[in-house]
């Protein structure tokens, strides 16, 4: 008797420890075609390892504070926007995986949004990024986070080149 209470504790922490330490990989949501295939690779790579997905948008701020009111319906059209685009990103995660991704709004400039969250945000342990088909411009993302940003990320980077095709990226995932 003693023997099945300790594997039923043994088997609860087991549980816990694993849903504590359940991979989130976050992709920056932007218009590029890069991060289409970031999206891919990060669902795909979620779903076979039992991992999650997260998506963050970053909207500018906006620079028309002297017109508070065109500012703030400025901002608030943003906002739809964004909302809409992570929405329609999560359907494709859900149609791909099952699962919803986590969805996170932010306003600011985009590197430092990333870093904020990535450090608000414990359960996220993976930056998935595209990298753009132009070898002399990888993607703003790219740059800055194997520029002068690289190494001060509390987490891995996963870079996927921005040419592969989904059985390509379904392969490597």
């Amino acid at each position: 008797m003693l023997l099945r209470k300790e594997t039923t504790e043994s088997q609860r922490a087991s549980a816990s420890w694993s849903a504590a330490t359940q991979r989130t990989f976050l992709v920056v949501v932007d218009n590029s075609a890069e991060m289409r295939v970031a999206l891919r690779y990060a669902t795909r790579r979620a779903q076979n390892t039992g991992g999650r997905v997260a998506l963050m948008i970053a909207i500018e701020q906006t620079e028309f504070e002297q017109w508070m009111f065109v500012g703030n319906l400025m901002r608030e059209e943003a906002r739809e926007g964004a909302e809409q685009s992570l929405q329609r990103h999560a359907a494709a995660v859900g149609a791909v995986s099952g699962e919803r991704p986590s969805l996170f709004v932010r306003e600011g400039d985009r590197i430092r949004e990333v870093f904020k969250l990535v450090n608000e945000e414990p359960s996220i342990s993976v930056l998935v990024l595209g990298v753009g088909a132009d070898p002399n411009d990888p993607g703003p993302l790219v740059r800055e986070l194997t520029g002068r940003q690289a190494g001060k990320l509390r987490v891995p980077v996963t870079l996927v080149p921005g040419g592969l095709s989904d059985a390509e990226i379904d392969a490597l995932a």
